[in-house]
């Protein structure tokens, strides 16, 4: 029985009482304090709402955009160690994606043509000149056909434990949902208003959020990612975004093919174990494009900016020394 599987089997069977229990006893308006301690700003995108960016522009040079991954509970908060590492030296952004922390989280369709959109309008409109662009996860996918779509706006692009560089997408799994039309089906199930709160709220639990976390951390999960994660799912709204992730409508199968390959710019593949993702394609991707480099930042399990921020910091530095000369 694959994952995707259980999680549908799982919503089917839904007991009543914790339905009842969602809708009258869990909190979806608790307070939520901003991710960063930087200035927040509303960019009101035509394609893509409004979203909330955060920004430290007190330093000159290159922009640098830093964009969280894709998840029940994601948030710039994933990208905190990042943005405080850089702050100060040049400037520095980070969106709200779609459909998480002060973005716009209405009830519509969620796809990579609207994360493509959301990435490029912040690129034109709320930053305004080429920037290194540093994206996390799934979120990889997206920021590549931003840097595709618009190459004056992405001087470079790293991307910190990507998708899109396993041997197959094709397995059952999210990633393959996509490609194998479970997607839509699963979506269908996974929103049906009876329980599709209910449901959000059980991915949202303190202990489901531990949980996923501990996956992506070598040692303790950061305690301040983990309240911040149970903060930002119970918002109005929260489950739209992470239901379309889980059944498997943000994935583009054959991402590599279509977006990675074709880019110009300098790009770089930061990584080592992910629970999640696999790097089978990797050494023959950066043998094959001179344009691309990899790094790999160990011990860490996808989420290296919370446990080896210096070795990262490092590679980063390398990297975008190494574009410039």
């Amino acid at each position: 029985m694959t994952k995707l599987t259980r999680i549908l089997g799982g919503a089917l069977a839904l007991p009543a009482g914790w339905i009842a229990y969602s809708a009258t006893q869990i909190d979806h308006r608790m307070t939520l304090p901003p991710a960063l301690e930087a200035e927040r700003h509303t960019l009101t995108s035509e394609r893509a709402g409004e979203l909330c960016y955060y920004a430290d522009t007190r330093a000159a040079g290159r922009p640098l955009l830093l964009i969280h991954s894709i998840n029940a509970a994601g948030s710039s908060y994933e990208m905190r160690p990042i943005f405080e590492a850089f702050r100060g030296t040049r400037p520095v952004y980070a969106l709200d994606l779609p459909g998480f922390g002060f973005s716009e989280r209405s009830e519509r369709r969620y796809s990579p043509t609207l994360y493509r959109d959301a990435i490029v309008d912040m690129l034109t409109n709320g930053i305004g000149e080429a920037a290194d662009v540093v994206a996390l996860s799934l979120s990889s996918e997206f920021a590549a056909s931003a840097a595709l779509e618009r190459p004056d706006r992405v001087a470079s692009l790293a991307i910190i434990s990507p998708t899109g560089f396993g041997y197959s997408q094709s397995a059952p799994s999210p990633q393959g949902a996509q490609s194998n039309g479970l997607s839509d089906r699963a979506y269908k199930v996974l929103s049906f208003p009876l329980w599709a709160q209910g449901l959000y709220d059980l991915l949202a639990t303190r202990r489901s959020i531990r949980y996923f976390l501990q996956m992506n951390f070598v040692g303790a999960v950061d305690s301040g990612l983990e309240d911040y994660a149970y903060a930002t799912t119970h918002q109005p709204g929260a489950r739209h975004a992470p239901l379309h992730f889980v059944s498997g409508q943000l994935f583009t199968s054959d991402i590599r093919e279509r977006v990675y390959v074709h880019l110009t710019q300098p790009a770089l593949v930061i990584y080592d174990h992910d629970p999640n993702v696999r790097f089978d394609m990797l050494e023959a991707m950066v043998a094959a494009h001179p344009n691309w480099q990899a790094a790999r930042v160990s011990p860490s399990l996808g989420l290296p900016q919370f446990e080896q921020m210096p070795a990262l910091e490092a590679a980063l530095r390398a990297f975008w020394g190494s574009a410039t000369a």
